[in-house]
């Protein structure tokens, strides 16, 4: 059976900005992760007007989407945190995106967090998700699961607000978990799925995972026929290239 999701990079495959990578990549995928951040060390790389305009040509020349992956690293109890946050979506917004990904702060939930502290970090990552739904349609905005922290976590956040799902499956292989158990659970949100290999760290090139993991994900996303965006998320020329190679040795194999 042929395969009906959409297979993505991320926008820092070469060593260049997002336009350019856009310009090289968007005749070989389906879908572009734009990869967002502003911080006082980096500074920023949201996209202006003009740029914007030129991802938007690109898009209707190619039948290309994009997935935003909103800034890192955010402490929910810092009012700059929204307003980042809210840049990148008012930013990127033209762009009609596939999906918005966000990992939320679970620093409070690493170790072994008391009933009381995941209760109230429940309470604060529900209030901060309200704020940004003033401006993200809940069925766009995908919750990341970390490898640091379980996703169960915040499952009921999710469940009540009706927000999709961004299923990290080589999250779950940097811990040697098999990721089909949540990702079968959590199907019917799931929206975007990451997928990197695992080489002494994450987000390397698929042809450093086993071939029989990669397998056993993509012919469950065809059996249950996907139509979301399944994104390589690695960055380089040859973790990308090598990790596409990858995927379509399956689907050949698959005919």
């Amino acid at each position: 059976m042929k395969r009906a999701f959409r297979l993505g990079s991320t926008s820092y495959v070469y060593p260049d900005d997002i336009l350019p990578n856009v310009r090289k990549l968007a005749p070989v995928v389906d879908d572009i992760e734009l990869v967002l951040f502003e911080s006082d060390d980096y500074g920023a790389n949201l996209p202006d007007s003009s740029t914007v305009a030129e991802l938007n040509a690109l898009a209707r020349d190619h039948d290309l989407t994009f997935t935003v992956h909103l800034p890192l690293d955010l402490d929910w109890r810092a009012a700059r945190t929204f307003d980042r946050i809210l840049r990148a979506v008012d930013a990127t917004h033209p762009l009609d995106p596939f999906a918005y990904v966000l990992h939320l702060d679970g620093r409070a939930l690493r170790g072994e967090p008391s009933a009381a502290v995941v209760a109230q970090w429940q309470a604060e990552s529900g209030r901060a998700l309200d704020r940004i739904l003033t401006r993200v349609d809940a069925a766009r905005l995908c919750i990341e699961n970390l490898e640091a922290w379980s996703p169960e976590f915040f499952g009921e956040i999710v469940r009540e607000r009706n927000l999709a799902r961004c299923v990290d499956v080589g999250h779950f292989w940097l811990h040697n978990a098999d990721p089909l158990p949540h990702l079968q659970e959590h199907f019917a949100r799931t929206r975007v799925i990451h997928m990197h290999g695992i080489n002494g760290r994450d987000h390397q090139s698929l042809a450093h995972q086993p071939r029989g993991d990669v397998t056993r994900v993509l012919d469950f996303l065809v059996r249950a026929r996907y139509t979301g965006v399944l994104t390589l998320e690695v960055f380089g020329l040859d973790d990308f290239f090598s990790s596409k190679q990858v995927v379509m040795e399956w689907e050949n194999d698959s005919r």
